[in-house]
């Protein structure tokens, strides 16, 4: 057992390595649009954040009217890149075959997507049922919202304070924070950058690994350590 209850995964960027196509896909077309950005910028500032609620803050920061067909036309090449290129995170199966207590994924990926994903990667079995898209709770209710981590807790009956998540975002830790949840911070993927750490620690996480492998060590000192709140 963890210490905790319960433990909450994000999974772009945690479980699976999809951020950085993300960024990718999403760069290309802001560039295209007439908003120049790099892969790494987008990795850095929009990481965690759904496409829609992107364009928006482009739209607040500039006056470029984003065309409402951007959304399509990002969920159709991301899901063909995704679906050809996505990997697992190194030394998440290890983590989970030491991880023993209850768990589930909160993501702001829609669930068809997760679907395809975790399938792809062998990590659908781990997980199901308890695999929540906080698309289908309402649009207005992703992430930096903490309503998908408290619909992923109240599906055990678990205490917030009970729980511990992993993040790879800022918005994601703001979220889980607010939920009322430990949380630890995650820089091993892809689109990682050099002050990933530092943020994630000024969002909230009590502490930040590099390494998967390193979780299960990380979750039983944090059950010792006694929470923030």
């Amino acid at each position: 057992m963890s210490g905790f209850d319960l433990t909450l995964f994000d999974c772009d960027g945690v479980l699976v390595d999809s951020e950085i196509i993300a960024a990718e896909v999403e760069s290309a077309l802001l560039n295209d649009a007439g908003y120049p950005i790099s892969v790494e910028e987008m990795g850095e500032r929009f990481a965690g954040m759904t496409w829609k609620n992107i364009l928006l803050a482009v739209e607040k920061e500039v006056d470029i009217p984003l065309s409402a067909s951007l959304l399509d036309k990002s969920e159709a090449l991301l899901d063909a890149r995704l679906a050809r290129e996505v990997k697992i995170i190194e030394g998440v199966v290890f983590a989970l075959s030491r991880l023993k207590g209850p768990r589930c994924i909160c993501s702001n990926s829609g669930a068809d997507r997760l679907d395809m994903m975790l399938t792809k990667v062998g990590l659908r079995d781990s997980f199901a049922p308890h695999i929540y898209s906080a698309k289908t709770l309402g649009a207005d209710r992703v992430k930096p919202k903490p309503d998908i981590f408290l619909h992923g807790a109240a599906q055990f009956d678990v205490k917030p304070d009970r729980c511990v998540v992993i993040e790879d975002s800022v918005h994601g830790v703001h979220a889980a924070r607010a939920a009322g949840m430990r949380v630890i911070g995650f820089t091993g993927a892809s689109h990682t950058y050099a002050s990933h750490a530092d943020r994630l620690t000024d969002a909230g996480a009590e502490t930040v690994i590099a390494r998967m492998v390193d979780l299960p060590a990380v979750i039983a000192a944090m059950a010792e350590w006694g929470g923030p709140f």
